[in-house]
């Protein structure tokens, strides 16, 4: 069925990461992290591929692992935060699993991100020592090009203001929930 795969979305530093294997544990479900999985096939760090490669190359990567790790039922998977900013992989997400969005508001992910060299995408910014207003800038751009597509989830989740224990009973509740409705 459908509902027996959940992809999560959501900015960097949402929680997937974080969330996405608590809450397989919770549902008794597999795990997967894109971003892990795809680091273990290349034997690099996500940055190091798209330093070597590009995010051509990267995102094709991504396509390929993606199809690869949702042949499972009953798996949560944490997707990258941009792999679903295009149609083909959000076609493909939304038409054998359930979408969930760990949506995190713009400051707590500058918060998150100010000192971190391991996303692609800020890691000059943390290096050069950027500015908040820089930062915030740039992620006010990803943010409004990603979230149309975040928005399409059939489940929005706001990680902001509650304990990761706390989000993932109303996550778990939720999507039995959801399951359950459809089974």
């Amino acid at each position: 069925m459908k509902n027996k795969k959940i992809f999560l979305c959501g900015f960097m530093t949402s929680g997937k990461s974080t969330i996405g294997p608590i809450l397989a544990n919770v549902l008794g479900w597999k795990f997967y992290d894109l971003d892990k999985a795809i680091e273990a096939q290349e034997g690099k760090p996500v940055v190091k591929i798209f330093e070597e490669r590009g995010e051509e190359y990267f995102r094709s990567l991504e396509r390929k692992t993606l199809k690869e790790t949702a042949t499972e039922d009953r798996v949560v998977i944490a997707l990258g935060g941009g792999t679903i900013a295009g149609e083909e992989n959000l076609k493909f997400v939304k038409n054998i699993g359930m979408l969930v969005y760990l949506k995190t508001s713009r400051e707590m992910i500058y918060k998150r991100i100010r000192n971190k060299i391991d996303r692609p995408a800020f890691r000059d910014f943390v290096l050069e020592g950027k500015s908040e207003e820089e930062f915030s800038a740039k992620i006010e751009a990803m943010l409004s090009k990603r979230e149309p597509f975040y928005l399409t989830a059939d489940l929005v989740m706001d990680t902001d203001k509650s304990r990761v224990g706390i989000t993932v009973d109303v996550l778990a509740k939720k999507i039995r929930g959801m399951i359950n409705e459809k089974d």
